[in-house]
């Protein structure tokens, strides 16, 4: 064998390597509730606020759909939609859950999503309370629906836990 030839093997090998691993250090492994563009979005979203009202605003898009679902049943995989959409809820809102306790190790200003998680989860709790006093077809989704409840529960106890340590907003002196 020439130089050339060893060379040219290295560099293919080195490639061969270089590229199996690309697809782990070019991009992180996406959530499996969100889409795509919702990814991104997060991804592309500046400020720990903004991440927490994409995660409320997608959480409050998985309750509509859950509703939709139960008023409209697909003919096929029913049960698996009502139970991927209220795991997909509460996926939400314990990202954003998270994000607010992030915030706070950071010092960050998360005020107005520690306001935001709490009027949101307020809502969102009552909703998931009546699909379980009225909701129809309960046995399908009541241990997730049960779940989701729980979650909302926490997240809203820990964002009024949250308020109390939160950084309080800057103060403007008059000159």
């Amino acid at each position: 064998m020439n130089m050339s030839h060893l060379l040219r093997n290295f560099a293919l090998i080195v490639f061969g390597i270089c590229a199996l691993g690309m697809p782990a250090w070019a991009q992180r492994p996406e959530k499996d509730y969100l889409s795509s563009i919702e990814a991104d979005k997060i991804r592309d979203a500046e400020t720990p606020n903004e991440r927490i009202k994409l995660f409320l605003t997608f959480a409050e898009d998985r309750l509509k759909k859950f509703q939709y679902e139960l008023e409209h049943p697909s003919p096929n995989k029913h049960t698996e939609m009502l139970n991927f959409l209220m795991n997909s809820y509460i996926g939400c809102v314990d990202d954003a859950a998270d994000l607010i306790q992030l915030g706070l190790e950071k010092q960050a200003n998360i005020r107005q999503g520690i306001d935001l998680m709490a009027t949101k989860a307020k809502e969102f709790l009552a909703t998931l309370q009546k699909f379980h006093d009225e909701g129809p077809e309960l046995d399908l989704y009541k241990d997730n629906l049960e779940d989701a409840i729980e979650g909302t529960q926490d997240a809203l106890t820990e964002a009024d836990k949250a308020r109390k340590k939160a950084a309080p907003p800057p103060v403007r002196r008059k000159n």
